[in-house]
């Protein structure tokens, strides 16, 4: 496919409600829409980083320089095969897995279009829906979390996953989990604690929780391997797994049993299938994790998702969980069964609304 022309759009878009971590509180949400035109078709990819460094290093700013100015010039007017080739192409770009990715997924959603296959098709996928859950940012009160997780439960939604940090774990979990005894229930920390929290978080495992997603350091796997050792609960990476080597890493070391897979941390959609296939081989469970995508990143998700070994529901969730307004025609709608349809169309399957492109752009960016 010759890269003919490459466009970046800054966008910031405002969430339904504030989400909130450990590491921040969001109200509107940035990334990078990549729109990159190949003989006569239009394929379409979302970065996912947004305005801070919290979840990792990336921004949405440092996003647009490295994909202007180092990522650009090199597939610009050039004939990239696939995404293999691409790999390839921006090996010599140290990091940047998010910016990287987002341009893979462009390409993803050309190749689709121009062999007319839809991505699911693509990648090997087996299931035309998927089972996803909804991911609760921390509230103001452990009793408003339980109140608006009965507003998710009252949805439809099977699974819980809520955010904690110190001072804001134990009791907001046993609360949910006294209030939804047989709820799919997980906790996700993004790395706020430290291996002397042991104690501290040590009472979760009375709560029967799915598992217990990324306690300690951002870039450590080795002390998860000593907390894994502490806890009937699985512990489960997700910001430590930055290459399916790292995967490989954590399995030898036994420092998870379960691996969180999002596409965008692991430098594009192959390596997260390359990842997916390293875990399958073992018997370890993956789930596909989000990061508050557009409609254009959610359909990628769902079509990564549909690949076999993701057992566990995913942080996909139905397109109005965040966004009143997208920037996709179409929406992602929760199933009575708490799933979601995986697209079937061409590529990604999904069509931009150009006004409420226009409506959200902070920047609109063409590479020469």
């Amino acid at each position: 496919m010759k890269i003919d022309s490459i466009t970046l759009h800054h966008l910031s878009m405002p969430l339904v409600s504030p989400f909130e971590t450990s590491f921040g509180r969001e109200t509107d949400r940035e990334c990078v829409l990549i729109e990159i035109k190949s003989q006569g078709l239009t394929g379409y990819g979302e970065c996912v980083a947004t305005r801070d460094p919290g979840y990792n290093y990336e921004t949405a700013g440092t996003a647009i320089h490295i994909l202007r100015d180092f990522v650009s010039p090199l597939i610009l007017g050039r004939d990239v095969k696939d995404a293999a080739d691409f790999q390839n192409i921006v090996a010599g770009i140290r990091g940047h897995n998010l910016a990287k990715a987002g341009v893979e997924m462009a390409l993803w959603d050309l190749l689709g279009k121009r062999e007319n296959k839809s991505l699911r098709e693509l990648l090997g996928g087996v299931r035309d829906k998927v089972e996803v859950g909804v991911s609760v940012g921390i509230q103001s009160s452990a009793r408003s979390l339980v109140e608006t997780v009965a507003g998710y439960v009252s949805q439809g939604y099977a699974r819980i996953k809520i955010k904690i940090k110190p001072g804001r774990d134990v009791e907001d979990a046993s609360a949910v989990r006294k209030e939804f005894p047989n709820i799919r229930l997980q906790v996700d920390a993004n790395s706020a604690y430290s291996l002397d929290d042991f104690q501290v978080l040590k009472p979760l495992d009375a709560l029967n929780l799915l598992l217990i997603e990324q306690p300690l350091f951002e870039d450590d796997i080795w002390d998860h391997h000593k907390m894994q050792e502490q806890f009937v609960t699985p512990i489960c990476l997700d910001e430590s797994i930055v290459s399916p080597r790292h995967a490989r890493y954590a399995i030898e070391m036994n420092a998870c049993r379960i691996i969180n897979i999002k596409a965008g941390r692991l430098g594009g959609l192959s390596q997260a299938v390359m990842t997916h296939d390293i875990c399958r081989d073992v018997s370890m469970p993956v789930w596909c994790g989000g990061m508050l995508e557009t409609g254009i990143g959610r359909a990628s998700n769902v079509a990564l998702a549909s690949l076999p070994n993701f057992t566990l529901p995913g942080d996909i969730s139905a397109s109005d969980r965040y966004y009143a307004q997208d920037i996709t025609n179409e929406r992602f709608v929760l199933n009575p069964d708490s799933t979601i349809d995986v697209p079937r169309g061409p590529g990604l399957g999904m069509t931009i609304d150009e006004d409420a492109l226009k409506q959200f752009s902070l920047n609109r960016i063409e590479v020469k």
